[in-house]
């Protein structure tokens, strides 16, 4: 190998073996009276990509465990480089299985096996204003100028007297209108008598 793997920032140690495995998803549509099925491409699947290997001594077994736990546990896809990929389409990966093992024929050996999933970082979220014209941002921005711009007007007229109910003023001619109508009855009886309608 050339190229030391690497899960994210982190170089994998003593590797004994590195195998991928890269299938394509196929429906299969079965003709009746017809020898053999059609298939319908679904595209390939994630390629898995499996790491076997093992260590020797406490301290680089703990460190290990250490460093692929935390990945695991954090689940987050890791950039992954091996020459293994090339020609693929791999750059980031999660860590789907973990399997460590020990024997007591060989006590100071740890040996491990990790399995990759293929996974893509998902897509940034969109920008809820990315579909509105520019111009009418701009457009809306002028629009708040001008608002502001007329509210300083008004301000700069000085005190405008607030309007108020005016029946409370009011009040006072009404009743002088009431005394005027009721005078104006008197009046009527009086033209009445004049002109020999009264009784």
């Amino acid at each position: 190998m050339r190229v030391k793997p690497l899960l994210g920032d982190w170089e994998i140690p003593n590797i004994a073996a590195l195998e991928t495995l890269e299938r394509r998803d196929l429906a299969e549509i079965e003709i009746p009276g017809r020898t053999g099925s059609l298939f319908q491409d679904l595209g390939s699947a994630p390629v898995r990509i499996v790491i076997r290997g093992s260590l020797f001594g406490d301290e680089k077994r703990n460190e290990f465990l250490e460093t692929v736990r935390g990945k695991f546990r954090e689940g987050q896809p890791v950039t992954f480089v091996a020459d293994i990929v090339t020609a693929t389409e791999v750059q980031y990966v999660l860590i789907e299985t973990m399997q460590f093992a020990e024997s007591g024929i060989a006590p100071d050996e740890t040996s491990y096996f990790l399995l990759l999933r293929e996974s893509p970082p998902p897509p940034p979220p969109p920008d809820p204003l990315g579909g509105l014209d520019a111009g009418l941002l701009d457009q809306a921005g002028n629009l708040l100028d001008t608002v502001t711009g007329a509210l300083d007007a008004l301000d700069a007229l000085g005190n405008i007297p607030e309007l108020q109910d005016p029946t409370p003023q009011l009040e006072g001619v009404v009743d002088g209108v009431s005394a005027a109508v009721d005078g104006l009855g008197s009046i009527g009886s009086t033209i009445g008598n004049l002109f020999g309608a009264g009784g």
